[in-house]
């Protein structure tokens, strides 16, 4: 069942009339393929879990939104935007994180290769700084490279909570590392630098440099 999975932008069903709802992706791995590096524990509690509950209330922020909306309610469509951005964002940003990783990332593209040596130097200076970003997240968050397309450069960014990257920065997300504890604790324990570090070994540079042509067009 697992070797079908596969992974969409946001995979929305659509419900008989109604609107559409949001549903949890499926992976295009099985949750034990990136291990050692993430555990397959880790992985099923993260996606079955953790990203199915963003996508739940995401969905009943929505509904109470859309109800709110026919009544002419504002004061319950003003206190929905903290659920539907937490949720949203946790959609949003799980859809993306499953699809950066793989068993098999590749590399990246020589044009992303070269943005990256343009940008940031190196490689090397890149990993450095997104890495020393995402450790340095106080509490819970996201690390993220990404890319300005005002200044037509690659920046890194962080986000607090599920706060997504473009809607919150403008920067259009190409990888991003999940630092909020679910994400590695249960393997790494506290030390979350460990866990920052080894995520580099099952990123899917194939995805990051698809996402940096799209973002380029």
């Amino acid at each position: 069942m697992f070797a079908s999975r596969r992974v969409g932008s946001l995979i929305c069903s659509r419900v008989a009339g109604s609107r559409q709802k949001h549903s949890l992706p499926e992976l295009p791995y099985e949750y034990s393929a990136l291990e050692p590096v993430i555990s397959r524990e880790i992985m099923s509690l993260h996606h079955s879990k953790h990203h199915a509950t963003y996508v739940n209330n995401l969905n009943a922020a929505e509904e109470k939104l859309a109800q709110a909306q026919a009544k002419g309610d504002i004061n319950t469509i003003i206190n929905l935007a903290p659920a539907l951005k937490f949720n949203g964002g946790g959609h949003i940003n799980h859809t993306i994180f499953w699809l950066n990783l793989s068993p098999n990332g590749g590399k990246p593209s020589d044009q992303l290769t070269k943005a990256i040596e343009t940008d940031f130097g190196s490689w090397e200076n890149m990993k450095n700084q997104l890495a020393t970003a995402s450790v340095g997240v106080q509490g819970s968050g996201w690390g993220w490279l990404g890319y300005n397309k005002q200044m037509k450069k690659l920046q890194i960014a962080t986000c607090q909570n599920q706060d997504p990257l473009q809607a919150t920065t403008g920067l259009v997300p190409l990888f991003g590392i999940d630092v909020w504890e679910h994400a590695y604790y249960l393997q790494y324990k506290n030390v979350r630098a460990d866990y920052v570090k080894a995520i580099f070994d099952v990123a899917n540079w194939k995805d990051v440099s698809s996402r940096y042509e799209n973002a380029l067009k």
